[in-house]
């Protein structure tokens, strides 16, 4: 009996199509004639379409006119050789924005003019640089708070309690400025305690948190005070793991989110904010210092649809003092960045005219209950 069986021939297409599923990234062949033959299951999801419904189109009505990506599969098919070309944006209506992708594009090995392309989005990997640029922003306000709690509130202290000897020995037309330095000197005292926060370095207290009773609470606060006339919307993935993480600061990071986006949709009429949690395997994180790399499977959306982030604003949109309120002191935001990337996790911000989605992806607890962070249940 030979050791090695070769596979029946009608059932190669079959692993083909197995092996090519598996892949996740968009993959599609695109005949002579510049139809889509064929595309594995990322590259249904990538153009909002099933295969059989792509195959009726051509490629060209699936881009935007004049795509980068139509001039490579010319230039492969006449060169008959591989081309690749890296952050190309081939954003549209259709597509989405900010859709940044290397492609990867060889010609069929049949000779028949077709091209086979392989297109792997650049949008994650750069949010999470981006967040690792906000990790070190948040450092730098540890020391800065630091530095004013020990050089600024004691100086302060002093000057409070000599406006309060003198409002007791001026007129009452001087009293007012009296008051005036007392009230000053708290807000600054305030703004100092709100950077505080950042300094705080120690261990985190850890534990399995239900992410959903987190989100309940959060809802129960908004529902009760700042969010009473907004419709709040729940699409929730029951089978989540826990997280492992502080309950108390994870309350803060989407009460802030929450209050926000409330504060976004305002007295708009149909203002709606939904909260979203699902199971996302395949995102993996390197941890500075070491060869691992951690996956981040567990996904918190919380969406509105209020009048979105200014464009000129959003690559700054975590660091420290960036604000478009009037009264804002630009913390809140980069006090959530440091207690995501405390957990192990990163945030993200997709934002236009039509809404804004703060997306946060985190570890699974590695627990005796509930999946692990490779989507599988324990025996």
């Amino acid at each position: 009996m030979n050791p090695n069986p070769v596979e029946p021939a009608e059932r190669k297409p079959d692993l083909a199509q197995m092996v090519l599923n598996t892949i996740r990234h968009p993959v599609i062949m695109v005949s002579a004639d510049g139809h889509v033959a064929y595309a594995n299951a990322d590259a249904e999801a990538f153009f909002g379409a099933s295969a059989p419904i792509l195959s009726r189109n051509r490629l060209a009505a699936l881009v935007p006119f004049g795509s980068p990506l139509l001039a490579l599969i010319d230039q492969v098919r006449e060169g008959r050789a591989p081309v690749n070309e890296y952050r190309v944006d081939i954003s549209s209506p259709r597509l989405g924005q900010e859709k940044i992708v290397d492609i990867y594009c060889a010609p069929s090995p049949d000779r028949t003019g077709g091209v086979v392309v392989m297109l792997q989005e650049r949008s994650m990997a750069d949010k999470i640089d981006r967040q690792m640029t906000h990790r070190g922003a948040a450092r730098s306000v540890t020391g800065l708070a630091s530095m004013l709690a020990h050089e600024i509130k004691n100086p302060l202290s002093g000057i409070r309690g000599a406006a309060q000897l003198l409002e007791m020995a001026v007129t009452d037309e001087d009293r007012a400025l009296t008051r005036l330095i007392t009230d000053e000197t708290d807000r600054i005292v305030a703004l100092v305690d709100r950077m505080e926060v950042f300094a705080d370095d120690r261990p985190l207290e850890r534990q399995p948190v239900n992410i959903h009773v987190v989100l309940d609470h959060v809802k129960a606060i908004a529902r009760n005070g700042f969010a009473s006339r907004i419709k709040i919307v729940e699409d929730y993935d029951p089978s989540l793991p826990p997280v492992h993480g502080n309950r108390d600061q994870l309350v803060q990071v989407f009460l802030n989110l929450v209050k926000n986006a409330a504060e976004a949709i305002g007295d708009m009429a149909g203002g709606e904010l939904r909260l979203t949690t699902a199971f996302r395997p395949g995102i993996r994180l390197s941890v500075p210092g070491s060869q691992d790399r951690v996956s981040l499977p567990l996904e918190f959306c919380v969406h509105d649809n209020g009048s979105g982030v200014p464009a000129d604003i959003l690559p700054i949109l975590f660091d420290p003092f960036i604000t478009t309120k009037p009264n804002g002191s630009g913390l809140g935001l980069a006090l959530v960045a440091k207690i995501v990337g405390e957990h192990g996790g990163v945030i993200e911000c997709d934002s236009s005219p039509r809404g804004t989605t703060f997306r946060i992806l985190m570890p699974a607890w590695k627990g005796t209950a509930g999946r692990t962070d490779q989507g599988e249940f324990p025996s």
